[in-house]
């Protein structure tokens, strides 16, 4: 038997493999001496110059204790580092497939460039994409197609109890902070905004000088912080917030409870990064660390949430109130509708963050492993609030790596009303995903406080491509809706997309998502016995699951011989829920809306 199987340590016959190792460990730093030498030799000053910094990084490399690399490999061991700092760049430009997502595909980069710069978006040759994969999604297209003039797709945000809705783009800037996007990217940001009449939303961290520059809508949006509306103790101070919120210019006002790339944690900006500028805008001191609670203080249960964005709603005037999430424990969510049924007082708005989100720093295992993701998250709330009775009362709003028109459809299909990208228009204003916005190195000066980057970006011509990356968009978003054979976004449902199985079999989105019946949580009818559940559970007092209710409903359930999964009157009625243009089949997404008579 051979050695090596038996011998765990086996020692070589001669010392030849060591010193054949030990010099090709140490030619680069041979390499470097007789450089220095021949420099000597030949008095020549470049020589000299090169040899001698090569000798003195070897030294320093074989003395420095630090890494173990430069140490057995002394110069040839900055390599790996210059690599490792490039890999980004390369794997980008040299490597990466056209449809590889990490976390955008070059073709979706390069979709949003050229429709920011209004070249053609056309690609010739075929599609890249597999249509047989699995999980490949695609809509089925009408024989009475026809293009569509009006491409302005709008929604009016605003419920019963706000005196001032808001005529908002079904497809707007999601929440970005000063701070977080450098002063010359939020100003491109909301003249394009401005120029091309949608919405842009602040982020957390509170309306800049930048922000209100070129005067386009905003959605003020709350966090744990409170900036730009806290007292010394960074807790919120109604009469700080009411000054700003009366601004015209202040179309929404939005709860921020967590967002996808770190839900449940809050945020540090550390004291380096926070110029006299952050601090004026956050109302935070200069020369220490600004904080972001991981959760809010001012209110602890679902109907102090709700006497919350009431009280926001009456300081602000009047306008739309909603709160933002990434989804957790779905009985939380289910306990904040209890309490809105309870006090008969809905938000205005609901917008779902999706855990692929995140445009900032955020943990690994909180960005990889924390949070629902949008698709999943949202279904949760539109079924909760249909279960509930309520979803008419409530426009919802989604986020999540949303870039193109298909994205935008599709998830108007499954029934929300408007959809954020905030990647997408940082791709518009020259982003190329270096992934090194927490690093204030940005390349092209749109995630850095660093003056003299940021100044590369040119607002004027950077909010051009910001408002024609959004026209272009809602004009794929048209052409969708009318290959289809509709006339509004409104109209799409899940039966317009079909979606292929792991094992070949393609079903409709309405047979493959579960889609709840309306007002069947009321009488704890779900079909999908986890939403009654999870239903029982929520406590509109406390955020903490009532365990005692679930199984005492599992109880009942059991001695019942309840069956969940039998048609309900609900089910049966919305098969019948035909339009009378002969468009729709039926409103299997229990949305609720008016859609446009067929003559328009």
């Amino acid at each position: 038997m051979p050695q090596s199987r038996t011998n765990l340590n086996p020692e070589p016959e001669t010392n030849e493999p060591y010193l054949i190792g030990l010099l090709l460990r140490f030619s680069t730093f041979g390499a470097a001496i007789l450089l220095l030498l021949a420099g000597l030799l030949l008095i020549n000053w470049w020589l000299i110059v090169i040899g001698g910094f090569g000798v003195a990084l070897g030294i320093y490399d074989v003395i420095q204790s630090k890494h173990a690399i430069l140490s057995n490999y002394p110069i040839a061991g900055h390599i790996r580092y210059v690599l490792e700092d490039f890999r980004p760049e390369i794997r980008q430009y040299l490597l990466e497939d056209d449809k590889e997502q990490v976390p955008f595909s070059r073709q979706q980069r390069a979709l949003v460039y050229q429709r920011a710069k209004n070249v053609s978006d056309t690609n010739a040759f075929g599609t890249l994409d597999n249509l047989y994969t699995h999980g490949k999604e695609w809509f089925l297209q009408s024989a009475i197609s026809q293009p569509l003039e009006n491409q302005d797709f709008r929604i009016m945000v605003g419920g019963e109890r706000c005196q001032q809705p808001h005529d908002m783009s079904v497809f707007n800037i999601s929440a970005m902070s000063f701070g977080s996007l450098s002063a010359n990217a939020i100003m491109a940001l909301n003249q394009g905004a401005k120029l091309g009449g949608f919405t842009h939303d602040t982020g957390e961290g509170a309306i800049s000088p930048y922000h209100r520059k070129f005067g386009g809508d905003l959605i003020w949006e709350l966090g744990t912080g409170y900036f730009g509306c806290r007292d010394d103790n960074g807790n919120f101070d109604p009469q700080s917030f009411a000054e700003k919120a009366i601004d015209p210019q202040v179309k929404m006002i939005e709860i921020k409870l967590s967002q996808g790339a770190k839900p449940g944690k809050g945020g540090v900006l550390p004291a380096e990064k926070i110029t006299q500028e952050i601090a004026d805008t956050r109302q935070v001191p200069t020369g220490q660390d600004c904080v972001s609670p991981s959760s809010h203080t001012a209110f602890s249960t679902p109907r102090e949430l709700v006497a919350f964005w009431q009280q926001l709603r009456e300081l602000s005037g009047g306008k739309p109130v909603g709160f933002k999430l990434c989804v957790g424990q779905p009985w939380q969510f289910m306990a904040i509708v209890k309490a809105m049924i309870e006090t008969q007082n809905y938000p205005d708005f609901i917008v779902i963050d999706g855990a692929e989100g995140g445009t900032g720093a955020a943990p690994v295992e909180f960005m990889d492993n924390v949070g629902m993701p949008m698709v999943e998250g949202f279904l949760l709330v539109h079924n909760t609030l249909v279960g509930a009775g309520i979803r008419d009362k409530i426009k919802l709003g989604v986020s999540g790596k949303i870039v193109s028109g298909f994205d935008i459809a599709r998830m108007i299909a499954l029934g929300a009303d408007w959809c954020n990208s905030a990647r997408g228009f940082m791709f518009a204003v020259g982003c190329i995903q270096s992934r090194s916005c927490h690093t204030n190195t940005c390349p092209t000066g749109v995630a850095t406080q660093d003056p003299y980057r940021q100044k590369a970006l040119d607002v004027p011509s950077k909010a051009e491509r910001v408002a024609s990356f959004h026209k272009n968009t809602l004009k794929s978003l048209a052409s969708i809706v009318g290959a289809v054979g509709l006339q509004h976004p409104s109209q799409l449902q899940p039966y317009h997309i079909a979606r292929r199985l792991d094992d070949g079999q393609i079903k409709l989105l309405s047979k493959f998502f579960y889609f709840t019946d309306r007002e069947a949580l009321l009488d704890h009818s779900a079909r999908a016995d986890v939403f009654n559940q999870m239903w029982v559970m929520a406590n509109p007092d406390s955020f903490l699951a009532n365990n005692d209710a679930l199984i005492a409903y599992n109880k009942d359930s059991r001695d019942k011989g309840k069956e969940t999964s039998a048609p309900t009157k609900q089910s049966t009625e919305s098969l019948e829920n035909i339009d009378n243009s002969g468009l729709l089949i039926g409103n299997v997404n229990n949305t609720f809306r008016d859609f446009p008579s067929s003559n328009n």
